[in-house]
């Protein structure tokens, strides 16, 4: 099939008396190869996200329970299609480079309950954590680190499917914190060797203990992510408060992880840190519960810790001679810019730093594709005028050049006449 037909455009035929001087063909194909410009594939589109299909109303996990309020119940209702979340962190592109493996993440939260989907066969537990009558701590856990599909082979997988999770109770059995229970627990993490501690909680005040415990974990190479703030209660004011510290985030060495929802926004209300590290998904994220086959959903910074964590653990166990320090900096060095980085966990796992010199370089799987979206006109309009301004340009020279040696021709001829 000629060329031209794909675009519709058909180049003029020279006469015989001006086909030295014509445009060459090339030229025409670069001019053809410019008005077809490809939009993105169905192969770059992302998987089919929660949003695109039917409603899918979820029970709320809860991040504590009142006194005399029974342990939470399974979930009815189960997740058919993808979560939002996995688009925007690129799951099935990243679990190509890391799925995690040969990594421990400790989740200090309300415990992790063995019936936990997803999770058989690679949780330990230290003291009761074995056990989880609220149902956070294994939902958290189910973020980090689940390995699950639903009946129709949708993957409602956690971002690190390969990575052991250590069960840490840094609460009461009733999801009730406090610093030194905190504290506590981030040892027992740092004692039995976690990569990466997530710590989904987030206190008003802290104490020297929990300090000196953060320290602790630092100096055992232990990663601790914590959230920037604590999650918004059922009920809010749509007035939001001053932003404030919360600890452990606000220690040194701790890497702080604030909340964003599908929108890119917060939920109205929501608390605000004075500073933190990095953003990720957090609101109307899908997991786990504690027990049964059904999801639950959670909106919070302890949801967006649960997927740093996550993302820490991938990047441990593709670079394991990088330390705690290193690899709380690739993350937040490769994050999209933002007033708060936005975790970019396929650039995390493939960019090479300029100084780093602990990163190998990865090999090149495959060529660089250009692909713009039909939805967005602007790549497009921008690579069509890139394009027609370098076109204008070849064909003015080539046009000169012609008009050049048409001249010289009629001089020539004049001469000869002469």
């Amino acid at each position: 099939m000629p060329l031209s037909q794909p675009c519709g455009v058909r180049p003029p035929a020279p006469s015989a008396r001006r086909a030295r001087h014509a445009i060459p063909g090339g030229l025409w194909a670069l001019a053809l190869t410019l008005c077809c410009v490809p939009t993105a594939s169905a192969d770059d589109a992302p998987p089919p996200a929660a949003s695109s299909g039917a409603t899918v109303r979820l029970p709320v996990i809860p991040g504590s329970l009142g006194p005399g309020a029974p342990c939470t119940r399974s979930s009815p209702t189960a997740m058919t299609v993808v979560p939002w979340t996995h688009a925007v962190l690129g799951l099935p592109a990243v679990r190509q480079h890391s799925r995690g493996a040969g990594v421990t993440v400790a989740v200090v939260d309300t415990g992790v309950a063995p019936g936990t989907r997803g999770l058989q066969g690679r949780v330990d537990a230290v003291g009761d954590a074995g056990e989880d009558c609220v149902g956070h701590g294994s939902f958290v856990a189910g973020l980090v680190a689940a390995d699950r599909e639903s009946a129709a082979g949708v993957d409602l997988g956690g971002v690190a499917p390969d990575a052991r999770v250590l069960a840490v109770r840094g609460t009461d059995p009733r999801g009730l914190p406090d610093p030194a229970r905190l504290a506590a627990g981030i040892r027992a993490a740092a004692d039995a060797r976690a990569g990466v501690i997530a710590i989904p909680l987030a206190l008003p005040e802290s104490s020297p203990r929990l300090t000196a415990a953060v320290r602790y974990a630092a100096a055992h190479d232990c990663l601790v992510v914590a959230a920037a703030v604590p999650d918004a209660p059922a009920a809010v004011s749509s007035r939001a408060a001053a932003p404030a510290r919360f600890w452990p985030a606000s220690d040194k060495g701790v890497l702080s992880v604030l909340d964003f929802g599908p929108d890119g926004g917060r939920p109205d209300g929501a608390r605000s840190p004075v500073r933190a590290d990095l953003a990720a998904p957090g609101d109307k994220v899908v997991g786990p519960g504690p027990r049964g086959t059904g999801s639950f959903t959670g909106t919070g910074a302890s949801f967006a810790t649960a997927q740093v964590a996550g993302a820490a653990a991938l990047v441990r166990s593709r670079y394991p001679k990088l330390s705690a320090e290193e690899t709380a900096r690739r993350l937040t060095a490769t994050a999209y810019p933002a007033d708060v980085p936005r975790l970019d966990t396929y650039a995390a796992l493939t960019v090479v730093p300029h100084v780093d010199a602990a990163v190998p370089q990865p090999t090149p799987r495959r060529g660089v594709v250009v692909s713009l979206s039909g939805e967005d006109p602007g790549p497009r309009r921008i690579a069509l005028l890139v394009g027609s301004v370098c076109l204008t340009a070849v064909l003015a020279a080539a046009a000169a050049r012609g008009a050049v040696r048409a001249r010289r021709a009629r001089r020539a001829a004049a001469a000869e006449q002469t």
